[in-house]
């Protein structure tokens, strides 16, 4: 040992052994042997100093330790937040009603990166904070390059049935820019039926007819919506880490069957349990006036669930054949609403007979919207599958009847090259009729079950896509409501986020 080492106080060996020991159970944890490249760095910071880390510290220009003071606790609070975002908790805001009333718009939420264990990063390099685009400056907020698959290391527990679950948008691996409310591969879809409008009678084709009708819309609807970047924007690839997050309620587990008949969810043909605040949408026709503002704010429905629909000609005959049929001496149709509601709040409106007569469920939706939207199924979000949900390891027999279903889950999430030819299916060249799951999957769905683009929409959420569990809300604010008049939800903060109200 040198006389400089010898005179490096006790003290200091101490601080580094302490953080050199937590830094190397941290590589334990996240499985990384690459960050042994740090341990030198630190021996230097601690013990033999020979890179002048602080050298502003002893500069006799008072402006620049001012400013390198600020710059060393910026980036020191960078990197500390960048290592907490990532492997402990995040914060996450609610951006759309399809949990509602279980989550509200604006609230705020802490969400457990060790839940279901933290994911090393796909794009490491990357802002703190920032998602996928940088604030003001409109530009990537990562670097492609380095590229690591994908890795969770040891966490608490796995993701259980019923549980509310924060995730990346497994459909947001492709974006039209200008269009990033709806994901690339409906907006594909749709816009191929638009081009295109088919009047053969889909029952009448067999399933090969039926599917290359619809491959045709992709195709042509893709080839729309990429050569016209100043209506739909540029159309980006973004890694998994780097796609929206979405909060849902899983509703399915790997290796379940699941169904959906009349609105209930069937798990291997056992009922679901609902959760308490489970809503689906109604039209709700009063007796004669609108429904006061104080109603609403005691059932707790938005500004924008509040919606009054035309009841004037010729739109009033559709009402009628909902039975929504009550009018004034006049013959003007009563006003209707277009609401969601839980039982509760069913219950609560269709109980004030002196302000409403009917309350009827809104029809099922179109069914060209549903996944997979490359297979004719009739499917509707109240009426759905039967679907097996893919596990790790499990072996499916493929045919063209099922390959639709599981043909995202084998090429954009397991990266294989898939091929339908005249003799069968090839993967990765090899002819074959099985493939075998890498990941588990699941199924999740929003307790706003008909304002829930959920995976009943876009399919199956991958293992490699699960960020983590809410577990508090933290801060809750009313967008509805001024500062000063109840913007604040008191009531809400610091809630634990969990499967009370599980039926």
């Amino acid at each position: 040992m040198t006389d400089n080492m010898r005179q490096i106080p006790r003290k200091q060996w101490i601080k580094f052994g302490i953080v050199t020991l937590l830094y190397l159970l941290f590589l334990i944890w996240i499985r990384s042997w690459l960050g042994l490249v740090v341990v030198p760095f630190l021996f230097d910071a601690y013990i033999t100093k020979l890179i002048p880390w602080g050298f502003w510290r002893k500069s006799g220009n008072k402006t620049l330790r001012g400013v390198m003071s600020w710059v060393d606790a910026i980036v020191f609070a960078l990197v500390a937040v960048y290592f907490v975002n990532l492997y402990v908790f995040q914060n996450y805001q609610i951006p759309s009603s399809s949990l509602e009333k279980s989550l509200l718009v604006g609230d705020y939420l802490y969400v457990s990166k060790l839940s279901y264990g933290p994911r090393v990063p796909n794009t490491p390099l990357s802002m703190p904070l920032t998602q996928h685009t940088m604030p003001i400056l409109n530009c990537k907020s990562y670097l492609d390059w380095p590229h690591w698959d994908y890795k969770r290391v040891p966490g608490l527990g796995k993701v259980k049935l019923n549980d509310i679950v924060v995730f990346n948008f497994p459909a947001g691996d492709t974006v039209a820019l200008n269009n990033q409310q709806e994901d690339f591969y409906r907006l594909a879809y749709r816009e191929g039926r638009n081009l295109y409008p088919n009047p053969v009678n889909m029952d009448s084709l067999s399933k090969s007819q039926q599917r290359a009708i619809l491959d045709f819309y992709y195709t042509e609807g893709s080839k729309a919506v990429r050569a016209n970047p100043q209506v739909y924007g540029k159309v980006v690839v973004r890694p998994v880490d780097r796609r929206e997050n979405y909060v849902k309620r899983c509703v399915g587990l790997p290796g379940d069957t699941l169904q959906i008949i009349d609105r209930q969810v069937y798990i291997d043909g056992a009922p679901l349990p609902n959760p308490e605040n489970l809503q689906f949408n109604y039209f709700v026709q009063t007796t004669g006036p609108l429904i006061p503002e104080n109603i609403f704010e005691e059932l707790g429905i938005s500004l924008d669930d509040q919606m009054l629909m035309n009841t004037n000609a010729p739109y009033d005959t559709q009402w009628e054949a909902l039975g929504l049929n009550r009018r004034d001496n006049q013959g003007r149709m009563a006003p209707i609403y277009h609401l969601p509601l839980t039982k509760a709040m069913y219950d609560a409106l269709n109980s004030n007979k002196r302000l409403v007569s009917h309350i009827v469920l809104e029809p099922e939706g179109p069914t060209t919207d549903m996944y997979p939207q490359n297979m004719y199924t009739k499917w509707t979000s109240d009426n759905y599958g039967p679907l097996w949900i893919p596990a790790k390891g499990a072996t499916l027999h493929l045919t063209e009847d099922n390959l639709p279903l599981y043909e995202r889950c084998i090429t954009a999430y397991e990266g294989n090259r898939l091929e339908r030819r005249a003799d069968g299916i090839y993967i990765n060249g090899q002819k074959t009729d099985t493939y075998t799951f890498k990941m588990d999957y699941y199924w999740m769905m929003g307790d706003n079950r008909h304002n829930s683009l959920d995976s009943r929409y876009w399919g199956f959420v991958p293992e490699d896509h699960v960020v983590g569990k809410p577990l508090v809300v933290w801060l809750s604010l009313d967008k509805d409501k001024g500062w000063f008049n109840g913007k604040i939800r008191w009531n809400r903060l610091f809630k634990w986020v969990g499967n009370e109200g599980i039926e």
